[in-house]
Parts: structure tokens; C-alpha cells; sequence
């Protein structure tokens, strides 16, 4: 957990939100609707459309995770396929071990209890993304993806429930 002293300055975090999702998935569907629903609702979320995609996490977004008041994981049946995704969801956890940042979970076609425990389609993906990656890559991927599946989180039924439920949990970590 973050530390704190009545001495320090309040954290100014540039972003509100920044969230972690497998693009395929979930990009011109959900995340364009969450996106839009959040500008209308003065929520900064931080926009991967400019970084050029790669083997290995950009520190663009490693910064911008750092710089998010809140991280949004958009769990789809594929988000496991992505080492980017992979290693994006473990450096949230870092963020919000060291800087106390909130983590919020969407559930988009998934069981948490196959993100959990990574079985189902779930975990078929994430073993085959897996192959040929070193033990030590394999463990802290799994604790990460079983630290988000511990999470209550949103389950995606329809849009609008979704989105209700999502903006207001986010107004609830603003207004603290």
C-alpha cells in the first residue's frame, strides 16, 4: 500500500483513468461508448492511439498507468493473448501497490472465475500466449490475472447497465 504523511502534497494525477483492454475485442464496441461516455462526464482517460505497437510495454504506458488516478481492466476472452495486455495489467498492480491507484474490472464476456484461475477459453489463450515464455513471465502474469479476477467487478450484460454502473463507482472514487 501507498504510504502517506500529513506532510505531503496530495498526489495530482493526469489521468483520470487509464484503461487496459485487448483491441480486437473491445475497442470500436465498448471501450469507444465508454469513451465517449466519460468525455461527456469530464473524465480524463488516457488514449493509446498514438503508440506504436511492439513485443514489449512502451514507457508511454507505463507512465501513463503511473499518472491514472484509476485503472480500468476490460477483461475479454482474449485480453490474455496479449503479452502488451499481460504485462500492462502487472504494472497496474505495481501502481496500485506503490501509489495506492484504484483498479476497477470490467468483465466483457468472461467469467471472473475463468480469469481467476485461468480455465475455460480464458485460459486456453492464456496458456498458448504462455508457450515459450519463461516460468518466471507465466507466474507473474497468472498472479496478476488472478489478483484482477479477485475483484468485484462489473459483469457486461448490456451497454447501459454497464456504463451506469461503471461512471457511478468512478464518481464515488472522485468525490473521496
Amino acid at each position: 500500500m501507498a504510504s502517506s504523511s500529513s506532510s505531503s502534497r496530495p498526489r495530482t494525477w493526469r489521468y483520470s483513468v487509464f484503461t487496459s483492454f485487448h483491441g480486437p475485442d473491445v475497442r470500436k464496441t465498448f471501450l469507444s461508448h465508454l469513451r465517449k461516455q466519460f468525455s461527456c462526464n469530464g473524465i480524463s482517460m488516457f488514449d493509446d492511439q498514438g503508440i506504436e505497437r511492439g513485443q514489449i510495454i512502451k514507457p508511454e504506458l507505463t507512465q501513463a498507468i503511473g499518472e491514472s488516478r484509476i485503472s480500468i481492466v476490460v477483461l475479454s476472452e482474449k485480453y490474455a493473448s496479449s503479452r502488451w495486455c499481460l504485462d500492462e495489467l502487472v504494472e497496474i498492480f505495481k501502481s496500485k501497490e506503490d501509489l495506492g491507484q484504484i483498479v476497477m474490472a470490467v468483465f466483457y464476456g468472461v467469467d471472473p472465475s475463468d480469469v481467476r484461475k485461468q480455465t475455460g477459453v480464458f485460459g486456453t489463450v492464456f496458456n498458448e500466449t504462455c508457450a515459450h515464455k519463461t516460468e518466471e513471465e507465466r507466474r507473474t502474469w497468472s498472479q496478476a490475472l488472478t489478483d484482477v479476477g479477485n475483484i468485484a467487478g462489473e459483469h457486461f450484460f448490456n451497454w447501459y447497465v454497464c456504463f451506469s454502473l461503471v461512471c457511478l463507482n468512478l464518481r464515488f472514487y472522485f468525490s473521496l
